[in-house]
């Protein structure tokens, strides 16, 4: 039964990830990102943002390098459940999974490149930050760390019920 799921599932993300014709032709708006570990280092990127569907569909797929100080950032819009793949991305990449008010929730390092194996939030968050693989090990970023960069720090908080 889970395995029935699982491929119910898969097909469909599959099925709602696929990537426009036009999406090689996307840019990126551009910002800084600063992650502050607990033991107070701060480490400084500059990042990418995907804040829309078409953004997000492409990611950084059939990128070939990226530098050690940047990153692309996944805005979803809501906190939710998150699922990735690493489907037609060549780079290896460390995967942050962050909660909206910035903590560092979950961590994927070293996503295999080209697979099309689900690599899953496990929980609700509101952002995923990518980053190349081996940052995470690198510069001891670990769950509980603190991601700030204004679309991250001037989200609108939502009152509970």
């Amino acid at each position: 039964m889970r395995r029935l799921f699982e491929s119910a599932l898969l097909a469909l993300f599959l099925l709602l990830t696929q990537t426009p014709g036009y999406a090689a032709d996307l840019t990126f708006p551009k910002d800084k990102l600063t992650i502050r570990t607990t033991d107070g280092k701060k480490h400084a990127f500059e990042i990418e943002l995907a804040v829309d569907a078409d953004h997000r569909q492409q990611g950084l797929m059939n990128r070939r390098k990226m530098a050690d100080d940047q990153g692309m950032l996944f805005d979803f819009g809501q906190t939710r459940r998150v699922m990735m793949w690493m489907k037609d991305t060549y780079l290896p990449l460390d995967m942050l999974f962050i909660g909206d008010d910035g903590k560092i929730d979950s961590i994927s390092e070293q996503a295999v490149p080209l697979s099309e194996a689900i690599i899953d939030s496990d929980i609700p968050v509101a952002y995923v930050l990518e980053l190349n693989a081996g940052t995470v090990k690198r510069l001891g970023i670990a769950v509980g760390d603190l991601v700030s960069t204004p679309q991250i720090d001037n989200r609108p908080t939502v009152a509970s019920p």
